[in-house]
C-alpha cells in the first residue's frame, strides 16, 4: 500500500494528475486496502463497528484557495472558517483544509482522516484502543465541533495519523449535559 501512494504522490507532483485525482485515487486505494484486510479479519476480531468517515483533514499551502474549490466544484458547505483553517460538509462527512501549524510542515499532505464509530464509549473505546498496543489521545473538539464530540487519536502500522471519533451520551465519562448550549457550526 505504501508503494501506492508513494507512486500516486510522485505523480501528483509531478503534475501527472490535478489534486481531484490523487483525492480520488487515494480514497479508492484506502477503500481497496480496508476491504482486503477486512477480508482477512474475522468478523468477531474487530473491536468497533465504523459508521462513516467523519471528516478528512487536509494541510494545504493556502486554505482559502482550497476551501473555495472544493466549495465550487463539489458543492461542499462551508460550515466554519477560523481564518487558518476552514470545515467543509458533504452528506454525513466534511472535509477540513488547514494551513499548516508552523512554517516547517510540510504541505500538501492528508494530515490525518477520522471515522465515525457506533455505540460511543469514551473509556470502553480507550480501553479497547489500549488493549490492541496503541496510545490513544484524546480529543475533545474545539467551538466547531458538535456537542459532546469526543475522540481518540492513534497512530497507524505506518505512521498516520488516525482519528476515531464519536458523540458522548448521558453516563459517559467525558458527556457534559450543558455542551448543547453552543452553536453548532459544522464538524472538526
Amino acid at each position: 500500500m505504501e508503494h501506492v501512494i508513494a507512486r500516486l504522490l510522485r505523480d501528483f507532483e509531478a503534475g501527472r494528475m490535478d489534486r481531484r485525482q490523487l483525492i480520488k485515487s487515494l480514497a479508492l486505494s484506502g477503500a481497496a486496502a480496508s476491504a482486503a484486510m477486512l477480508s482477512a479479519v474475522p468478523v468477531e476480531a474487530a473491536g468497533f463497528k465504523m459508521l462513516s468517515v467523519d471528516h478528512i483533514s487536509l494541510r494545504v499551502a493556502d486554505y482559502k484557495r482550497s476551501r473555495d474549490f472544493y466549495a465550487g466544484l463539489f458543492g461542499m458547505r462551508i460550515t466554519h472558517d477560523t481564518g487558518t483553517q476552514a470545515q467543509l460538509r458533504f452528506g454525513n462527512s466534511s472535509l477540513a483544509v488547514r494551513n499548516p501549524r508552523q512554517p516547517t510542515q510540510a504541505v500538501p499532505t492528508i494530515d490525518h482522516v477520522a471515522y465515525r464509530i457506533a455505540d460511543w464509549d469514551t473509556d470502553t473505546v480507550k480501553a479497547e484502543l489500549e488493549s490492541r498496543g496503541l496510545k490513544p489521545r484524546l480529543d475533545q473538539g474545539d467551538v466547531s465541533s458538535p456537542p459532546n464530540y469526543v475522540s481518540f487519536h492513534i497512530t497507524d502500522p505506518d505512521g498516520y495519523d488516525v482519528q476515531i471519533s464519536g458523540v458522548a451520551r448521558p453516563g459517559d465519562s467525558h458527556y457534559d449535559p450543558n455542551a448543547g448550549t453552543a452553536e453548532f457550526k459544522g464538524p472538526v
